[in-house]
């Protein structure tokens, strides 16, 4: 896929994951660009989170997203025709202290990437709000747009110490049906 202005989040998003399998890079989407994938782009981000599985070289990375048309620029990698950024946060892939993460495929356009299931990118948003409070990431498009299997979300909510801000979720869950 040929990035341009026009792309989305979750076209660019996907189409870098895709290159990166190619390249047999594994990564797996996470964060704000997999919630724009799993609400079709309604939920807007600027950036793109991978997360490597293994270990890749530097030189490698830089090469493999070059192809596409980004470049490395510090700890971001930027596209010359896209306002949207890539980032690659240091592994494990985790969503709190669940290390068991099995990460979903994902197809737009006949490309195919990893990222996370649609439950655990409503857990990876939970986090946030559960650890810091941050009530922007009370995010609730995944929950009202996917199947979400609320009794995984509920256990590991009791496991993050956290079944009273689980209780809240599924309050704004009910105000928003």
């Amino acid at each position: 896929m040929t990035l341009t202005a026009t792309s989305t989040l979750p076209e660019v998003a996907i189409a870098v994951g895709a290159q990166l399998r190619r390249q047999g890079i594994t990564a797996v989407l996470t964060g704000g660009a997999c919630v724009s994938v799993y609400t079709d782009g309604t939920y807007v981000s600027k950036d793109a989170d991978f997360v490597i599985q293994g270990t890749v070289q530097q030189t490698v990375l830089d090469g493999a997203l070059a192809e596409l048309g980004f470049v490395r620029q510090g700890d971001r990698y930027l596209h010359s025709d896209s306002p949207f950024y890539l980032e690659f946060p240091p592994g494990p892939l985790a969503i709190g202290a669940d290390l068991a993460i099995r990460p979903a495929e994902v197809t737009i356009a006949g490309d195919v990437a990893l990222a996370l299931s649609p439950t655990d990118s409503c857990r990876d948003r939970l986090a946030a709000f559960y650890h810091w409070r941050d009530r922007q990431s009370l995010h609730l498009a995944v929950a009202r747009h996917n199947a979400i299997d609320f009794d995984v979300v509920r256990a590991w909510s009791r496991t993050e110490g956290s079944l009273v801000e689980y209780d809240e979720f599924l309050r704004e869950i009910g105000r928003s049906r």
